[in-house]
């Protein structure tokens, strides 16, 4: 298949990282997602996840990495960068540009800061440099909601703060069933996921950041909010900024020329 759609994992301590790979070019290109993977990883998953990544196919190889299956309480967003980057080395990926989407995005700053020799071009879409009081207390929220084990109410409340009007319009006619659709077994890797965001802070840092970077927005983000990516911007000497007016959270996934914009920067 010219996707050439692999799914794999490694060994990370004693637990496993599951990936999914696609595409065939020379270059490298890691993906690492939200929060929502602390619900469900990407394993098995890598023909569902190619289709939208298609126009990077021929200039790049695309792995999309979930967080590590077990995550222990307290782990932190640099311990998760830690994570990564022991993936990288054990796949044979000495460099790569990297997307970091949402908590991904800061997981992504730290695989910057800390491992700058494999992170060759960074994009940081509707992240943040820190857990400020917006995200602690939407994240709050949301750790609420799992523990007593709320789903419909976690994925209405993401839901509501993510999307524009016009997607809300079409989302709404599913939150009868919503409460059914992606539910855990058990929540504790989201738990975890989630705790560490509220002990994140790498703003101080981000000037150790030496690789071009480009920081996406949305204007009407109401999980970490437009200023996030400006304050963002202030810290990295190699940076630019597009914020997507009329969109929030999910602009990565309303956005039809999101991926353009990725591929013509990464491609520069």
């Amino acid at each position: 298949m010219l996707w050439n759609a692999i799914n794999g994992e490694v060994s990370i301590g004693n637990t496993k990282m599951a990936y999914a790979r696609f595409g065939h070019g020379e270059r490298t290109l890691v993906i690492l997602p939200g929060l929502s993977d602390g619900l469900a990883t990407v394993r098995g998953k890598a023909l569902i996840l190619a289709k939208p990544y298609s126009l990077f196919f021929d200039q790049f190889t695309v792995y999309m990495f979930s967080r590590k299956d077990e995550m222990p309480a307290g782990h932190s967003i640099r311990e998760m960068a830690a994570d990564q980057a022991e993936a990288l080395r054990q796949l044979g990926i000495k460099k790569a540009s990297v997307l970091g989407v949402s908590q991904g995005g800061m997981v992504a700053q730290y695989l910057a800061i800390d491992y700058p020799e494999l992170v060759e071009k960074l994009v940081l879409a509707v992240t943040a440099p820190y857990a400020s009081d917006l995200i602690r207390a939407n994240v709050s929220v949301w750790i609420t909601f799992a523990k007593y084990g709320f789903h419909k109410g976690l994925m209405i409340d993401t839901a509501e703060k993510s999307y524009s009007p016009a997607m809300l319009k079409k989302y709404r006619k599913i939150y009868p069933i919503i409460g059914l659709i992606g539910k855990p077994a058990k929540y504790d890797r989201f738990l975890a996921n989630a705790q560490a965001i509220l002990g994140f802070d790498a703003y101080d840092e981000l000037k150790h950041i030496s690789c071009p970077t480009l920081i996406i927005g949305g204007q009407m983000d109401r999980i970490v909010g437009m200023q996030a990516s400006y304050e963002i911007l202030s810290q990295i000497a190699d940076g630019e900024i597009y914020v997507y007016p009329g969109l929030g959270h999910a602009a990565y996934e309303e956005a039809k020329d999101f991926n353009q914009r990725v591929f013509e920067f990464l491609k520069r």
